[in-house]
């Protein structure tokens, strides 16, 4: 029996393995193996240096958020220029409107019925009041009657202005007397004597309020003291429970109050106005 050629056992004559061969292909295969290994592990040592430099420059370098700390092309932080400079003008606060009803020398727009009750008709509230006739005096006295004649003459009055409004069968007398200053005519609002003399006009007689009750009040405000004296044009005495009569007396202390308030704002709004305009002329010249 006998096996055919290239088998396991072939003599000398056969296809005999080359050991050489196979020796030096096994230890190449293994070469390759390692360098393998080593190139992964390169890989890998790549791949973590590439994540912590991205940690690195996320965290140490400078942030867009922040305009003051980015680099410039030589490397040096840029730091931003100063604000640019203005002229140091300096304005002065407004001006107080109370000043300007308690100081004479500040208190200098012109005074007269129209200038202090110039609307032709007293509106407070829901309620409006026709102007039935206005009247001015240096003489205080003859607008005053019984105890407010002295008050006003030894407290110094400067000027009596008077104004009177009247609708639906009532009237009220509004007067406002000039001092040189808010203690004056604090002492005469604390004497308490607001016996003011009625002024007629249109529609209100002649007697108004002389022989009959009427509403009487005195209040002071800055150098101003004001009164108002308030009752029916057609000589009904006014009682506590007469509301028609003591709403209007009301309304005329309010508004007398308010005309006086607001000559102290435009005047302190014009000093105002004066005031910018200058702080504007020396801005000019210092920039």
């Amino acid at each position: 029996m006998s096996f055919g050629q290239g088998g396991p056992f072939d003599g000398p004559g056969g296809s005999t393995p080359d050991w050489s061969a196979l020796a030096d292909e096994s230890a190449a295969r293994t070469r390759r193996k390692r360098w393998l290994m080593i190139g992964g592990g390169a890989v890998a040592v790549l791949a973590v240096a590439g994540i912590v430099a991205t940690a690195v420059i996320n965290s140490g370098g400078p942030s867009d958020d922040n305009p003051s700390a980015h680099p410039t092309a030589s490397g040096q932080t840029a730091v931003p220029d100063d604000k640019p400079s203005f002229p140091d003008v300096s304005v002065p606060p407004p001006p107080n409107p109370q000043d300007y009803i308690s100081d004479p020398k500040k208190d200098t727009a012109p005074l007269t019925p129209a200038s202090l009750f110039p609307q032709k008709s007293m509106v407070v509230g829901e309620h409006s009041y026709p102007q039935t006739g206005t009247a001015s005096t240096t003489d205080c006295t003859a607008g005053a009657q019984g105890p407010l004649v002295s008050s006003l003459s030894h407290n110094g009055c400067k000027q009596l202005l008077r104004a009177t409004y009247s609708s639906g069968g009532v009237a009220v007398t509004i007067g406002v007397a000039v001092f040189d200053s808010p203690a004056k005519a604090a002492a005469v609002m604390n004497e308490n004597k607001p016996n003011l003399m009625p002024l007629s006009g249109s529609g209100v007689p002649a007697d108004f309020c002389q022989g009959s009750k009427c509403r009487m009040t005195t209040n002071a405000t800055g150098r101003y003291a004001y009164f108002t004296i308030a009752g029916y044009t057609n000589g009904k005495d006014v009682t506590g429970n007469e509301t028609q009569a003591l709403q209007i007396g009301r309304d005329g202390g309010a508004y007398a109050f308010t005309q006086i308030a607001q000559r102290g704002k435009d005047q302190a709004a014009k000093a105002a106005e004066q005031q910018l305009k200058e702080a504007r002329r020396k801005a000019g010249k210092t920039s």
